[in-house]
């Protein structure tokens, strides 16, 4: 009744009328805001008014949804809520929850009359169910934890992302705006993590430990190649691990540079030209090899395609990493790596072999997502595809190289149908081509489908939801 009134007086045609209303709102908002930052401080105040803003738009639009989803998966990955409530939720949970909840009413409304599987939804779900299944059968050796189970549900609707993608994204417009969400999130996630790492290291530390209100660690916060401070620091942004930053950053550059090549930019390529400077130097100060590899890998294929001039921008930043003297540690780094003489190398060595003989001992259907049945074994490897195989079999890994192939398929046969500078074009590049990139650098790490990391697993599906659907909108054209 009150908000009823507020907002007949506002609206008034009598200008005095209006103006005390403008005034009542803004002396009500000015007293709650103050009372936010006066009574919890401005880290939690911000971050309940941020929280409350993405809440109504989220309710409110499910693209606003995705839209906050791609924006924390970038900017605060690992950030939760201030209390429990019997757990504590990370934003994640609660975007997801709220995401599938608006979808669904939506659904039930009538508002969205129709379902679109698209050719990857029957792999999907074979996929999905032979995860339940491995998951099932590995309680059969290993007690069921809280924190599994909620991990791994949140590992199923990351995957089930991909049809709320398909069917949200109808038009190029809404294509674009979550893409311009990639690079704008993607840009200022990668100028802060430059800044916290060419800052005082004391700094980096204090700044960074403000987010420990929000569930982020206030100790071993800066990381170091082969964790010894007397080697260079890793960048790590708000990622905490270096190595998930890599991951992150495999995905964020190959869309970045394919929408600065594209002949139809949707800003201005001065801009884009910033934005993936940034992604590639923090890249770089990862000092993650494999998702540099990735990185390298998907470029190359997407010059092979159609912009044959980046070649050209690939040789010379590989010239400047052989010359210039600040990055020869990295040079080296790479070479060790690739002759496995290095101890991180050696430790992987390790991990394969002892992922092989647990593989070997359940080849058809894993030890599910609770623990290894065998005390002389153990469930973890830096590998996507064996960790795959040690959760969910071989079965499971060939489900998950099938839906890739199935993908990689249906987006190649419309991208081939596209005249050169379509408006879908950079979408029809950069998103498949960053899943190539992130399938690359899971040679090397497990951030893709690994129930820790559950925001890189949305963050995979998200781009093959959209791969998908600027497929199936070029088709309609």
């Amino acid at each position: 009744m009150l908000l009823d009134k507020l907002g007949t007086l506002v609206a008034s045609d009598n200008p005095k009328l209006a103006l005390l209303g403008v005034l009542i709102v803004s002396l009500g908002a000015g007293l709650l805001v103050g009372a936010l930052f006066g009574g919890l401080g401005p880290v939690i105040a911000i971050g309940l008014i941020g929280v409350a803003v993405a809440g109504y738009l989220m309710l409110r639009s499910v693209q606003w949804g995705l839209v906050a989803l791609v924006s924390l998966i970038i900017l605060l990955p690992y950030a939760a809520l201030p209390f429990k409530i019997g757990f504590t939720p990370t934003f994640l949970d609660i975007i997801l929850l709220a995401l599938f909840g608006v979808w669904f009413l939506r659904i039930v409304s009538g508002k969205d009359t129709t379902f679109i599987a698209s050719p990857l939804g029957i792999p999907i779900f074979i996929f999905l169910a032979w995860a339940v299944v491995t998951f099932i059968f590995g309680l059969a050796h290993a007690s069921l934890t809280p924190y599994v189970l909620r991990n791994f549900a949140e590992v199923l609707l990351a995957v089930l992302l991909f049809f709320v993608i398909v069917n949200q994204m109808q038009t190029i417009k809404q294509l674009n705006q979550i893409s311009l969400v990639f690079l704008l999130a993607g840009g200022a996630m990668s100028l802060l993590g430059i800044i916290f790492y060419f800052i005082p290291e004391l700094w980096t530390v204090t700044i960074l430990s403000k987010l420990r209100i929000f569930g982020y660690p206030t100790e071993g916060i800066l990381r170091y190649i082969e964790d010894n401070p007397e080697n260079p620091m890793r960048a790590i942004a708000t990622s905490i691990d270096p190595n998930a930053l890599g991951g992150l950053l495999i995905i964020l550059t190959v869309v970045g540079v394919a929408y600065l090549f594209a002949r139809q930019p949707i800003m201005p390529r001065r801009y884009l030209l910033v934005i993936v400077g940034a992604m590639g130097l923090l890249l770089y100060l990862t000092y993650s090899r494999g998702s540099l590899l990735g990185v390298v890998a998907a470029l190359s294929v997407m010059a092979l395609l159609r912009y044959r001039k980046l070649l050209i921008y690939m040789a010379i930043a590989a010239v400047l990493m052989l010359i210039l003297p600040q990055a020869q540690v990295y040079v080296v780094r790479l070479l060790e790596g690739l002759q496995g003489a290095d101890l991180a190398t050696q430790m992987r060595f390790g991990e394969y072999k002892d992922a092989l003989t647990l593989i070997s001992r359940y080849p058809l259907m894993g030890v599910g997502f609770s623990g290894a049945p065998d005390i002389d074994i153990y469930v973890g490897v830096s590998n996507l595809y064996l960790l795959i195989a040690e959760q969910m079999g071989l079965v499971g890994m060939a489900l998950y190289l099938l839906t890739a192939s199935v993908f990689f398929t249906v987006v190649y046969r419309a991208w081939k149908k596209l005249p050169p500078g379509h408006p879908l074009e950079a979408a029809l590049l950069g998103y498949p081509l960053a899943v190539f990139g992130a399938l690359v650098g899971g040679l090397f790490d497990h951030f893709f489908f690994n129930i820790t990391f559950t925001h890189l697993v949305a963050l995979y599906w998200v781009c093959m939801g959209l791969g998908i659907a600027a497929a199936l909108i070029a088709e309609e054209k």
